[in-house]
């Protein structure tokens, strides 16, 4: 799973879909073209908030062929990090602030898998959390939102401090790229994109747009403008 274009990718996140009918809310995210699914599993322990676990991922796997990008808010992911291979995560991510003994094996069983393995850190957790694991990452999924809930404000506050600097401590370890979940819409894309975003992660302004196809479209290209400048994308 890589980056098929130039510029940033858009990744749909279901959370604020209608989950009575997932495959078909994929599909239309399909459609409407955004380059990867974003599933959010959360297990109302780490995070206030219940979603769905890998049964439900494994279900809708045959709904589409593009990646599915796991952001697992979980209090145990090491427990669980084999359900969620088996059940079709291209990649996954959890975050840093859980128990740390279960971090840098959970990591590597999923770069053995051949898939891309990723951290990610609140608002208020420092990038320099993920110094242990440089050698372990693919992604570093910064939150510009407190994790639990859809439809949040966006912390620009947040992004500006985090997002070029986790571009930059990532080209250091030569890990792959840098996303960005939390508030994402036309109003935040130009912040999104000066950060020299590669993932951004989009849920409720799809979802709730009248013309899902226009929103991803007008995003995309308004993050890619101001992304342009910052990493000289062509």
């Amino acid at each position: 799973m890589g980056l098929r274009r130039p510029g940033a990718l858009i990744a749909a996140s279901v959370l604020d879909c209608d989950l009575a009918a997932l495959g078909d809310e994929i599909r239309r995210a399909e459609d409407a073209g955004v380059d990867r699914i974003h599933l959010d599993v959360m297990d109302g322990h780490f995070v206030p908030n219940l979603t769905f676990g890998w049964k439900t991922i494994e279900a809708v796997r045959r709904a589409t062929a593009l990646p599915f990008d796991a952001h697992l808010m979980i209090a145990e992911p090491g427990r669980w990090t084999d359900k969620f291979l088996d059940a079709g995560c291209d990649s996954i991510t959890f975050h840093v602030e859980v128990a740390e003994p279960q971090i840098a094996p959970s990591l590597g069983r999923i770069r053995e898998a051949g898939r891309l393995a990723g951290l990610s850190v609140k608002p208020g957790t420092p990038l320099a959390s993920l110094d242990a694991y440089r050698d372990l990452l693919d992604i570093v999924l910064v939150m510009t939102v407190e994790p639990g809930f859809g439809g949040q404000s966006f912390m620009a506050d947040v992004a500006d401090a985090k997002l070029l600097a986790a571009r930059a401590w990532l080209s250091a370890s030569g890990a792959f790229e840098v996303q960005v979940d939390g508030g994402a819409k036309l109003a935040t894309a130009a912040v999104i994109g000066r950060g020299g975003t590669d993932v951004v992660v989009v849920g409720s302004a799809l979802y709730r747009a009248d013309d899902m196809t226009a929103e991803v479209a007008s995003i995309r290209a308004a993050v890619d403008a101001a992304r342009r400048p910052t990493l000289g994308d062509a």
